[in-house]
């Protein structure tokens, strides 16, 4: 045998030779991407004295990349995941509201999971990828290989457990419910993780995997409760009279959602603990979250494609617990938007990396794609990859958009929120990270704000009809 023929055959042998996880040398890497619902910034991710124990997130981050400024392009369900799904800004697209309907505002343009089944990959599911509500309606079913489908809300029980049937609706409740973890919705997402890991796949996958809580209703079994003793319970801090100083513009956007801070203010008469209880309740879902996201990297690591397996881990927004007299999301602030965002990239990214750059989860989208060798569409979002490269980037600050002509802006310092009646807030987070004090009205701060207006869009599409009526 010539030495070129030997040399072909020895090569030919080599490169068909697979590797302890199973994949072939020349196979695309796996992706697991985990939604979360509603984790805001208040766990010890971000401060370890913060009052939110999440230590699978934390010891996810440590293996990769977190972004410690990471922002939600939208304070809202259906608007953010509508944007990160297709890399598409809610300012271009007109998917403003969770009943906007984003597939007439798309027409033609691939969802990130119908990219990848497009260039080989199968993709699968289970739990809260797209906005969840009118019997899946938001959701994109040709675009997944297989999902299990099922009720998001998990069995609601007999009647409210907070005794506050004037407070809100069913969703508006809060306690220990279910009495079995496995009539939870996520947990059932979990077991669809174990088992899809456990079985062999021939082609690379895209698993998707949302993770409900800690949505409302604030329900979690009694262990995560445990966690979190009344007596010993860390609340938020609030600035009396915080919001004299708001401009119009933030007044009007939250007459829609005011009824949530101020039905609790009244509700107290009644129930004097209640304010306390739904902070409670909402940190031990977030914690029931988190024990949750442990189980399914657990079932990765002992799978055979947990080292050719690429990890994003994100939420779809922030939450507001009191903060400047505000529950829930839909405001512009940094509790509102300030999300967890979590990438590990075997070979790209290494254990411990930290990136403070600020930067919108637009940058999802194209970021997967490049990291898989998939060539994207014209998307708005700018890939995050360079960052992981700790190559500069012109990825500019991180906006969020919030109804037709509302946008804020984050930079490593400031926060600059304009409304589309013109009127403003600008916060210092060196110095005032709670964002109590608006500087907007303040002279000396106008050039600061001027040089912030360049990022802002010039124009925004009109918001699509709405699926839901």
């Amino acid at each position: 045998m010539s030495i070129l023929r030997l040399f072909l055959v020895l090569n030919l042998f080599w490169s068909s030779i697979t590797f302890a996880d199973g994949q072939s040398q020349a196979q695309k890497p796996n992706v697991v991407m985990i939604v979360l619902d509603d984790m805001n910034d208040w766990t010890t991710l971000f401060d370890e004295n913060n009052p939110i124990r999440v230590p699978n997130i934390k010891e996810l981050a440590s293996r990769g990349a977190f972004f410690t400024k990471a922002y939600a392009s939208s304070p809202a369900c259906n608007p953010s995941r509508a944007s990160v799904m297709t890399g598409l800004r809610p300012h271009k697209t007109g998917v403003y509201g969770n009943s906007s309907d984003w597939r007439s505002a798309t027409p033609g343009h691939p969802t990130i999971q119908q990219l990848f089944k497009d260039n080989g990959y199968y993709t699968a599911g289970s739990g809260k990828i797209f906005h969840h509500h009118n019997d899946w309606a938001f959701h994109d079913n040709a675009a997944f290989n297989e999902f299990l489908m099922m009720n998001i809300n998990e069995p609601y029980p007999p009647k409210k457990l907070n005794g506050l049937d004037d407070y809100g609706s069913r969703n508006t409740d809060w306690g220990i419910w279910p009495p079995q973890i496995e009539q939870t919705a996520d947990f059932k997402t979990m077991e669809y993780a174990k088992a899809f890991l456990a079985k062999d796949h021939e082609s690379p996958f895209f698993l998707n995997l949302g993770i409900y809580k800690p949505h409302s209703p604030f329900f979690a079994p009694a262990p995560y409760f445990e966690e979190y003793p009344s007596s010993s319970l860390t609340m938020p801090i609030l600035l009396e009279k915080d919001e004299t100083d708001l401009p119009a513009g933030a007044k009007e956007m939250l007459l829609d959602s005011d009824w949530f801070w101020t039905g609790m203010q009244a509700s107290l008469h009644k129930k004097p603990q209640a304010w306390r209880d739904y902070v409670r309740a909402y940190q031990a879902c977030a914690s029931f979250a988190d024990d949750m996201v442990g189980r399914i990297m657990k079932a990765l690591e002992e799978s055979k494609y947990a080292s050719n397996t690429i990890i994003i881990l994100w939420s779809d927004h922030g939450f507001h617990l009191g903060e400047k007299n505000h529950f829930e999301k839909f405001a512009l602030w940094e509790k509102t938007t300030h999300v967890p965002f979590i990438v590990i990239a075997p070979g790209i990214t290494s254990p411990g990396m930290i990136i403070d750059t600020p930067i919108d989860l637009t940058a999802i989208y194209p970021g997967i794609a490049e990291l898989c060798g998939i060539t994207t569409p014209e998307v708005d979002g700018k890939s995050f990859v360079q960052l992981l490269r700790n190559k500069s980037s012109d990825i500019g600050p991180a906006l969020q958009t919030y109804g037709k002509g509302n946008h804020a802006l984050r930079t490593e310092r400031w926060r600059y929120i304009r409304y589309n009646d013109g009127s403003e807030e600008l916060y210092d987070h060196e110095s005032d990270p709670n964002e109590w004090n608006n500087l907007a009205n303040g002279l000396k701060y106008r050039p600061i704000m001027d040089s912030l207006q360049q990022f802002l869009p010039r124009t925004s599409a009109d918001q699509v009809p709405d699926l839901i009526k």
